[in-house]
Formats: structure tokens, sequence, C-alpha cells
């Protein structure tokens, strides 16, 4: 069982990190933004997976996200246009980044956190329109949440 999927991804460590938004969210940005904070040592060591689009596969209990092979290390970087960088096929999946999500708040509730991706429910950052995401997300793959269910 698999879908196409219009978004971002990377590696970052041995897990992939999906970003999803609507046109002009800032999907590539927050990608290559988080290629920089691997390279720095922010995070774990990041390479693209994919942009543009993608494939979800679901692998018993997990989802795997790789790049469609036209885009392969291939990102769109605004004002420099299709760039080619370092890349991996494919990941587990470990976390989505929603931009422009309309359920982003201050204190989200729980149930705003997670998502059902090919029926399995993944950690979701849901970030409001024009809010950096980039903190966010170092933030949750850097530290460790308090309440879980």
């Amino acid at each position: 069982m698999g879908d196409n999927v219009h978004g971002s991804a990377v590696l970052v460590g041995t897990e992939a990190v999906l970003i999803r938004g609507p046109s002009g969210s800032g999907k590539s940005l927050l990608a290559f933004e988080l290629i920089c904070a691997g390279k720095s040592g922010l995070i774990a060591p990041t390479l693209l997976i994919g942009d543009d689009r993608l494939r979800l596969t679901r692998r018993d209990n997990t989802i795997e996200v790789g790049a469609v092979a036209i885009l392969a290390g291939l990102i769109e970087i605004r004002g420099l246009g299709l760039r080619r960088c370092a890349h991996c096929a494919a990941a587990p999946l470990a976390l989505v980044v929603d931009l422009a999500a309309t359920d982003g708040t201050r204190l989200p509730p729980l149930e705003a956190l997670r998502t059902d991706i090919l029926g399995i429910i993944v950690p979701r950052i849901p970030v409001p329109a024009g809010f950096t995401a980039l903190p966010l997300v170092i933030a949750a793959l850097t530290t460790e949440a308090l309440i879980s269910d």
C-alpha cells in the first residue's frame, strides 16, 4: 500500500521528517534549513530524501518515505532554482511537519500532535502560517515531551 504526496522530506539521523503544506508555504526552505542544522551539529546529520513529490509506502508498522526517482537529489532553493545535493533514497517516517496548519496553536491539544498516515499514527507538528518552523522542529528532535499517551 502506498501514496504519492506533495511535500519535502529529510533524513535526520536514521529517520525521516516529512514536511507538508500548501504551495509556497516553505517546505523546501525548511528541508534546506534542516540540512544546514545537521551540518552545523544542532541536530543529527541530515540528508535530503526528496523535494516536491514523495512516495509513502507502508511496511508492516512503519511508513517509508522515498524520493520520486526523477527528482532524486534535487531541491528547489528560492532565488537559485533547482539545485543538486547529497541525498538518500528512503527512510522510515518519524515526524510530520504541517506548515500553514490551521490547528497550530501555542499549546496544541494532544490530538493535534499526531496524524494518521496509511493507518499508522505518526507524531506531528502543526505550524501556523507566518510562524518560523525550524525552532519547533529542532525542539521536537532534541527534547522529550512531558506528556504522552
